[in-house]
């Protein structure tokens, strides 16, 4: 790996690639595979990450919102893209850039069909989901027969799949929850096909779903986390890489007296004579405040330092005394030999925040084809 001179989110698309072929020899031969580029594909840059996975000869990719999917249509891919949460004031975008919205209440149920008979859509693909636990978004069984009298006689629209999403898929003590939900999303299915006379393909499972309840593959799985090397469970943590690494510099190092103080708000005061290193990064760039006074820390010529005092907004402080570095010297906040998952949980939160978190303004670098 090239060595840092600035800060630097490093993305590593060998590491995508082993990550889909391990998360491909879980499933079923026929079983199809969504890719959740969402979020800049987790922090990363979505259009690398899209066009890579388009060339392994992805079935689906999903974004969020509307605009994300914009961008890698502009960007050139042709691959089909679920959008998880499209708002009705995007719908003339889903529409001009054939993306595939998520319809999820009888309230933007009637709005796509008002946009697509506007754009005299026919047999437009749509996707509807069902809420089966996670009370976030979703249809309920009792809107099935609204379903039905609202398109049954109608052509604009054609429903490609009906899904819904697990609430604790990588939670061993929810096994029985997750069952739960399976079986209530299979119900589901069986009064919906028989009632609207179609046969959509189904898909309930995420990364840990895929990984934990194989048996529910039904026709699709998404996977997200999993994608940039993250299996929510170390056992599957090691069977996988990480495709992103932040990366940073030493600025300048300090060799300070007893009771001195470091940052804003005299946060950290020493108890005796330490050396510290500034590095050019802060809470603009992704790594927030939580991170301060001792929770997080980075790797420096394989050594771990603990952050001190406030993380500022461009630049955060560590503690070198232990370890012998210079002005200069590479730093890893996270990546290959210290996880975001071990990272992130210093200020007891998950990977998927603190990827997903890293700024624009980060240069991103491409290793691996």
């Amino acid at each position: 790996m090239p060595r840092a001179e600035e800060t630097t989110l490093e993305l590593d698309l060998a590491a995508l690639e082993h990550n889909y072929k391990y998360i491909k020899s879980k499933l079923h031969p026929s079983t199809r595979l969504l890719a959740v580029v969402k979020a800049f594909a987790y922090g990363s840059d979505s259009v690398i990450i899209a066009k890579k996975l388009e060339k392994l000869d992805v079935d689906y990719l999903a974004v969020a919102y509307a605009r994300e999917g914009m961008v890698l249509r502009e960007a050139g891919i042709k691959t089909p893209i679920l959008v998880l949460h499209a708002q009705p004031s995007n719908y003339s975008m889903v529409l001009k850039y054939c993306l595939e919205p998520s319809l999820y209440s009888r309230r933007v149920l009637l709005e796509f069909l008002k946009s697509a008979k506007a754009e005299k859509q026919k047999a437009y693909p749509v996707h509807l989901k069902f809420n089966t636990g996670l009370h976030r978004l979703g249809f309920s069984e009792n809107d099935i027969d609204y379903i039905a009298d609202t398109i049954l006689d109608r052509d604009e629209l054609k429903i490609k799949s009906i899904f819904s999403h697990l609430a604790a898929s990588e939670d061993k003590s929810e096994e029985s929850f997750s069952n739960d939900q399976i079986n209530c999303f299979i119900k589901i299915a069986e009064e919906f096909t028989a009632k609207l006379r179609v046969n959509p393909f189904m898909h309930i499972l995420n990364t840990s779903g895929i990984l934990n309840f194989p048996e529910a593959q039904f026709q699709m799985v998404r996977t997200g986390i999993g994608l940039y090397g993250y299996g929510n469970e170390a056992r599957f943590d090691s069977e996988l890489l990480p495709v992103a690494t932040l990366k940073t510099t030493i600025s300048q190092i300090h060799y300070i007296e007893p009771n001195e103080s470091v940052g804003y708000n005299r946060a950290f005061r020493s108890e005796g004579y330490q050396k510290t290193a500034t590095l050019p990064l802060g809470h603009a760039d992704g790594i927030g405040r939580q991170y301060g006074n001792g929770k997080g820390s980075v790797l420096i010529n394989g050594k771990k330092a603990p952050i001190i005092g406030n993380v500022c907004m461009d630049m955060i402080m560590i503690d070198v005394s232990n370890i012998e570095c210079n002005e200069g010297d590479e730093v890893i906040l996270f990546g290959k030999g210290h996880s975001a998952e071990t990272f992130a949980a210093g200020a007891n939160t998950i990977s998927y925040e603190v990827l997903s978190g890293i700024s624009q303004r980060v240069k991103r670098v491409i290793i691996g084809t």
